[in-house]
């Protein structure tokens, strides 16, 4: 596969994996399949798996702790802290206090069976609390030898630049795909201005963008999606109509829609590296093939156009996940 540079010390393949689903959120989980897609993985040359301590609850690290002791790869690890949830409920509450910045991080070494942290993330970003101090003791846990790298997670571009200041930012994950381009504006530009990464999640728009809801959907319980606003009945109706024109240019490319999403995330920068999500294998082998997939600068410019003229209804969260977005 393909590498990618997200800063002059962090080199991952061109297309990594986000784990949270096999933990929460998207219905039933299932270990011995998501182990299964894991392995898989890495035998296709995945080398940058993405979880957090939030994600059911500390279950993903700890599944990728047994996926750990079983392979010989050697991946890197991203993992988060910064949100509190009681296990089972959405709300959360935002704490990223150096107190628990450090506990967190210690509690995640523990789950993942580690000594050290390839990629640690603020996940989201407590409000009135100054990023200074937060990049400070990070900065703390790198000299240690538990951290290897500082990411962030939904801040806007003017705390990025703060961020950096103290101590640099090697990535910042947020949501970024064919329907959630806002960080086209100042994010990306200002990662590229100060050589820091991206890593978009979500970049299949949690599924939307593979073609396969339409508004008689039924979601599993559990599954996180049904109270989102763009996946609400009507507005998955009216939102249909960005999969008609990615099916359109699918089939002229030989490529499934979501292939053809993935190599127009890929295409916009070579410090980007999407974390698409899955808990099958044919769904993650049909990821990684986007690789292979090449877009002209034609092609890009009327898939764009064909997509800038329809409005996407529905914000990405509900009031409660907007919590420490753009901070």
């Amino acid at each position: 596969m393909q590498t990618r540079t997200l800063s002059k010390t962090l080199t991952v393949n061109a297309i990594g994996l986000g784990c949270m689903g096999m933990s929460e959120f998207y219905g039933p989980c299932d270990d011995a399949q998501s182990l299964k897609v894991l392995h898989r993985a890495a035998e296709l040359g995945v080398d940058f798996f993405d979880t957090s301590d939030m994600y059911g609850s500390g279950h993903n690290e700890e599944l990728l702790r047994r996926f750990l002791g079983e392979t010989t790869t050697h991946p890197k690890i991203a993992t988060k802290f910064g949100i509190r949830r009681n296990p089972g409920e959405y709300a959360r509450a935002l704490d990223n206090s150096p107190a628990y910045a450090r506990s967190s991080c210690e509690a995640s070494l523990k789950r993942l069976g580690r000594d050290h942290i390839d990629l640690y993330y603020v996940h989201r970003l407590e409000k009135d609390r100054a990023v200074e101090e937060v990049m400070r003791e990070l900065s703390l846990l790198v000299e240690e030898g538990k951290v290897g790298h500082i990411g962030l997670c939904e801040v806007s571009a003017k705390t990025l630049r703060r961020a950096h200041a103290v101590y640099p930012v090697t990535a910042l994950q947020t949501e970024y795909s064919l329907w959630s381009r806002e960080v086209e504006a100042e994010i990306l530009p200002t990662c590229s201005e100060l050589g820091i990464g991206f890593v978009p999640y979500a970049p299949l728009g949690r599924g939307f963008l593979t073609g396969t809801f339409d508004q008689k959907t039924e979601f599993e319980d559990g599954d996180f999606r049904a109270g989102l606003p763009r996946f609400l009945p009507d507005n998955i109706q009216k939102n249909m109509r960005l999969v008609q024109v990615l099916r359109q240019m699918a089939k002229t490319k030989s490529c499934t829609p979501a292939q053809l999403a993935l190599a127009w995330v890929l295409s916009k920068g070579e410090t980007i590296v999407p974390i698409p999500g899955t808990r099958r294998i044919k769904y993650l082998e049909e990821n990684l093939e986007a690789v292979n997939l090449k877009l002209s600068k034609e092609e890009i410019q009327r898939l764009e156009g064909d997509l800038d003229a329809i409005e996407v209804r529905g914000q990405r969260y509900t009031d409660e996940g907007m919590k420490g977005v753009d901070a």
